[in-house]
């Protein structure tokens, strides 16, 4: 079996799958519990001045027969005293001294403040803080959360007050909602941050009712946005990962968030560079046993690749992502119809007639009819594959490519030297 254990900015942990700060997390029974079902570690429930959550706060949106596709929520930090908390996160660490317990922090951007709770829940014997600048309402509202998250400068000033009073690794969580997640990932990183995760939960509305006209949820008759996760955020959680573990001047490992419900999606986020990635849509979906697939699945996948650590993993995926800029503008792939596992549903047929490149005849020979693509009108957009109902019927094949590799950045460049060339011939 590999060795799953993982190491993020030295807090250590049985395997990668924690669970992220969420409703799962909100007790020591929960937390305990995940841990006796196999969770690597955990993010408590984030701290703070409790509050008073609503009632009537989830919601979620169902797609093609998949229900919770995505997942909103208008629920807020704790509303449990923070004593309670303490005492709690206490007794679990010392129960499970091995498992990565990792306690979210949000307050107001004061340095008393977070000084102040950094060395309470630091003194009950925590493994590390995670630093909540993503919660999109509710403390948003408060001047918390994503309104802090959304500013590089006062990302790096808190970061660096609960550096100055922090004895462990700080972790500071980013909002998505914000034009460059990399902005505000360079400025955790001015201000001291240990590691960075991500994403925060996205601005949304789950959705509105058509009979009484309501928003979905609403409270007494009123709605607001909410934190959208759950599957459908991963393709964009996936890029903020990858953009930041690209980044030259960021550098510091990172807990990948976002749409993770199987061990391939794990998979995914570390090769895209996270150490480790944090769950909770699908542990509220599904329950906390779904960590002993994640932990198998891993665990098999790993053996078949020859691969021993976990850790091998990490980043291994990033050099392959790059700007657009940089992309080979002569390499083509073709689709190929397999005319033995088509099943002539014209699906295919019809995306490219009606919204592509109308390059699929239909055909007809003494067997009956058939398609097939004209490769030298293909143009590779994967279109007719993706709807295509049967695995493998369409592949994307290589094909001969146009000239030589060249990017849109390489013609630039040669169309600037010719340039300069001229001009400097005109000039002489």
């Amino acid at each position: 079996m590999a060795d799953l254990r993982v190491s993020l900015a030295g807090i250590e942990a049985p395997n990668p799958f924690w669970l992220a700060s969420a409703p799962p997390t909100n007790t020591g029974y929960q937390v305990q519990r995940a841990f006796e079902a196999g969770w690597g570690g955990a993010v408590w429930k984030t701290l703070g001045e409790p509050i008073i959550n609503t009632s009537s706060r989830f919601a979620a949106v169902h797609f093609g027969g998949q229900r919770v596709a995505g997942f909103n929520n208008i629920e807020l930090i704790t509303d449990r005293p923070l004593e309670v908390n303490l005492k709690e996160i206490y007794e679990t660490k010392k129960k499970f001294p091995n498992h990565a317990l990792v306690v979210s922090l949000m307050v107001e951007p004061k340095r008393e403040k977070w000084h102040e709770i950094v060395k309470r829940v630091e003194d009950v014997g925590v493994d590390g803080l995670e630093l909540n600048f993503g919660c999109p309402h509710g403390m948003a509202e408060r001047g918390m959360g994503s309104a802090s998250g959304q500013q590089p400068d006062l990302v790096e000033m808190q970061t660096m007050w609960a550096k100055e009073a922090a004895s462990t690794p700080v972790i500071v969580k980013l909002t998505p909602n914000i034009t460059d997640i990399t902005v505000t990932a360079r400025h955790a990183v001015l201000g001291g941050a240990d590691a960075i995760s991500m994403i925060n939960t996205i601005n949304s509305l789950a959705g509105v009712d058509l009979d009484s006209w309501q928003t979905i949820p609403h409270v007494a008759g009123k709605g607001a946005h909410g934190g959208y996760c759950g599957p459908a955020v991963k393709p964009i959680a996936l890029n903020m990962v990858a953009e930041c573990a690209r980044h030259s001047d960021i550098g510091v490992p990172i807990s990948g968030i976002g749409g993770i419900a199987t061990w391939q999606d794990a998979a995914e986020f570390m090769l895209m560079g996270a150490s480790a990635v944090q769950i909770c849509t699908a542990a509220m979906h599904h329950g906390f046993r779904i960590v002993e697939e994640m932990i198998d699945g891993l665990n098999h996948y790993l053996d078949n690749k020859g691969i021993a650590s976990v850790k091998e993993l990490v980043g291994k995926a990033v050099p392959r992502y790059s700007k657009w800029g940089d992309l080979d503008l002569n390499y083509r792939v073709v689709a190929r119809i397999n005319t033995e596992t088509c099943i002539n549903c014209n699906k295919c047929y019809i995306a490219c007639e009606d919204t592509s490149h109308q390059c699929i005849d239909r055909l007809t020979s003494e067997s009956g009819p058939y398609l097939q693509v004209r490769e030298e009108d293909c143009v590779g957009c994967n279109l007719c594959s993706i709807v295509c109902p049967v695995d493998g019927a369409i592949e994307m094949v290589e094909a001969e490519p146009a000239g030589a590799p060249m990017s849109w950045n390489d013609r630039m460049r040669t169309m600037a030297n010719l340039n300069a060339g001229k001009a400097g011939m005109e000039a002489r």
